[in-house]
């Protein structure tokens, strides 16, 4: 079955650049993204790679952990990392799991149950659905699931603001509206009477309509 917000995301144990990982484990109590690929060696990959890289101090400023995935074996990632290093500017300083029985893309439903038990004989192309990316809570619920065609890199900077989106609504009975950038207004959740919110937001708030209420963002921690 296809996973959708708020389903747990699938644990698995899965060698990684890294050493071995057990994925629910590492994530321990942190968020965490997990991003696809679907072959070591693929242009637009490399160009995610080396951004997600450089973007990692951010990342770590949220008490996020990334990890790339891609179905071939670990010991090709070495050498893909080493041309992400010379043509992006920066190697991955993040774990990278190899899938080469295709495992996880199947537990993440990347693939189907019939692509095989091998990475081995297969193109980017037979795996073009592994390229999804997934911010998972400290609950170990799918917070979020985009998926791209192989041929448009991914924006990170975007992922990145659904992340402030979503730590600060895990924090408060809040909603960001479109295009919400940290420091915007934002919206008192629908969920919330107007009598909790009088409590909540004694200053009182815009209500251009009965079910729009707008307040200052509180501070992101």
């Amino acid at each position: 079955m296809p996973l959708r917000i708020n389903d747990t995301a699938p644990d698995f144990t899965a060698e990684t650049t890294e050493g071995t990982m057990s994925f629910h484990e590492w994530l321990g109590k942190d968020w965490g993204i997990l991003f696809s690929h679907p072959k070591d060696y693929t242009p637009v990959c490399t160009t995610e790679l080396g951004y997600v890289a450089r973007l990692k101090p951010e990342f770590d400023k949220r008490g996020i952990k990334v990890v790339g995935l891609s179905v071939d074996p670990v010991e090709r990632h070495a050498g893909w990392a080493r041309d992400i290093a010379e043509t992006q500017g920066v190697a991955p300083n993040f774990p990278m799991i190899g899938d080469p029985t295709l495992a996880v893309a199947k537990a993440y439903d990347m693939l189907p149950a019939t692509a095989g038990e091998s990475s081995e004989g297969r193109t980017a192309a037979d795996n073009q659905t592994v390229r999804d990316v997934y911010v998972i809570g400290p609950d170990k619920k799918i917070k979020l699931v985009i998926s791209y065609p192989m041929t448009t890199g991914r924006n990170f900077d975007e992922v990145l603001r659904v992340v402030d989106s979503l730590q600060l609504t895990a924090k408060h009975r809040l909603a960001t509206p479109a295009n919400w950038r940290p420091g915007d207004e934002v919206i008192i959740a629908g969920s919330v009477s107007n009598d909790e919110a009088k409590q909540l937001y004694p200053q009182g708030w815009k209500e251009p309509k009965p079910y729009i209420r707008i307040v200052p963002q509180p501070v992101l921690t």
